[in-house]
């Protein structure tokens, strides 16, 4: 009796997550932690409208010699003032670099949901193309980590401006949010019979799997940890078989997830893909 309690408190803790089980997928904080490492590249806050008007916020690193520019579409916690110093060492190969927070994050306004912070990608391509103070205007590169690999996934497939994208990097990627929510709620006892019609309460329409075709010609690069402990890596394996050349597949004995970059011969290896291609 004791059990079926749990089980039924579980799944309204579930549903009062609802619509669309958010709460899995968007952890924001609006507090941005100081970082002297930040600083030191002297980002330039830029502040643009998502297509419902919305005032979103990002930081945009200009690099000395400019050889093109870097959108990254960060994880689901936190903030920029997180995510940002993974990405600092790509300024000193000489890419400006521009991540941005999607609504309800750091300065960002608004409160996150599905359809709004894939609006929010699109609206920061747009003000990378348009509007950031870029010395060189040729095509813009994509990275996507976790799920704002997910989000690039959509944005880029969908974007009237896929041909100003050179390339879309995917480190540690889900192919579905109804499938990593399933995945999720299975690893609990109490979860694991409820996995199936639970996670028909996550909307699925944005999912990189469905779109993952659409990105061709533009290259992409997924790159996945064989023991990510937060996505497993056969999303990778999926994203990658459902993609269309030209196409790169990178399963790394790295530790994590989303610290890929952390070794310097995986760094070698996307600027090599951003540079020459694959």
């Amino acid at each position: 009796m004791r059990t079926r309690s749990l089980a039924l408190l579980f799944v309204a803790g579930l549903l009062m997550v609802s619509p669309g089980c958010t709460g899995l997928f968007f952890r924001p904080s609006r507090i941005i932690v100081d970082d002297a490492l930040v600083r030191k590249y002297q980002p330039l806050d830029v502040y643009f409208n998502s297509s419902d008007g919305l005032m979103l916020h990002g930081w945009f690193f200009k690099a000395r010699e400019e050889k093109g520019t870097i959108l990254v579409c960060h994880g689901n916690v936190q903030n920029i003032g997180t995510h940002a110093k993974l990405d600092l060492w790509l300024i000193d190969k000489g890419y400006n670099l521009f991540i941005f927070d999607y609504r309800g994050y750091g300065r960002s306004q608004g409160t996150p949901d599905m359809k709004g912070v894939h609006r929010d990608a699109e609206a920061a391509l747009e003000a990378v193309l348009f509007a950031l103070p870029r010395e060189r205007h040729d095509d813009v590169i994509v990275f996507g980590k976790s799920l704002g690999g997910a989000i690039s996934v959509y944005t880029v497939a969908n974007s009237p401006y896929k041909h100003r994208v050179k390339a879309l990097i995917l480190d540690s990627v889900f192919s579905s949010y109804r499938m990593l929510a399933r995945e999720k709620v299975s690893t609990s006892i109490i979860g694991w019979p409820f996995q199936y019609p639970l996670s028909y309460l996550v909307n699925d329409d944005y999912s990189p799997i469905r779109f993952i075709d659409r990105i061709a010609p533009v290259p992409v690069m997924i790159i996945h940890g064989i023991d990510d402990p937060v996505v497993p890596a056969h999303h990778g394996r999926m994203l990658f078989d459902a993609a269309l050349p030209p196409k790169e597949f990178w399963e790394i004995l790295f530790p994590g997830h989303v610290l890929s970059q952390a070794d310097e011969a995986i760094r070698s290896r996307i600027l090599h893909f951003i540079e020459d291609g694959n």
